[in-house]
């Protein structure tokens, strides 16, 4: 009887720990991208700022080293050759230049990579 009495308290008490446990808050961050807006017209070789919103970013995120790729036609472009990499997702904003190989056309978006992808408003890339 005395056993089976600690093995009940031993799991009561694992019980309490478990559920008294703090939760820690979730550290990925996924900044909604700002700019370009919606319906912009981007040109091949130009730079242009890119902007998200960096104001509910938690204390500590899992990845915060950014890669920015485009997304045509709900298809990623290049993730072996992004427009940027290697810049702190914190940062808010990145100028980046319209790379010349990109085709013209409507249906482009930024996705900024990091703790997670997130894609920004639809654009469009003229010559």
């Amino acid at each position: 009887m005395n056993a089976f009495m600690t093995v009940i308290f031993t799991l009561f008490t694992l019980c309490i720990v478990a559920f008294g446990a703090p939760v820690s808050p979730r550290d990925v961050f996924v900044p909604p991208l700002t700019s370009p807006a919606a319906g912009a017209i981007l040109k091949v070789g130009l730079t242009y700022e890119i902007t998200w919103d960096t104001s509910s970013a938690p204390r500590q995120i899992t990845n915060p080293v950014g890669r920015l790729v485009l997304r045509h036609n709900h298809r990623l472009q290049n993730l072996d050759n992004p427009i940027a990499k290697d810049f702190s997702i914190l940062a808010g904003k990145l100028n980046v230049t319209i790379p010349k190989n990109t085709p013209p056309g409507k249906d482009y978006q930024f996705v900024l990579m990091g703790d997670s992808g997130n894609y920004g408003a639809t654009f469009s890339i003229v010559v």
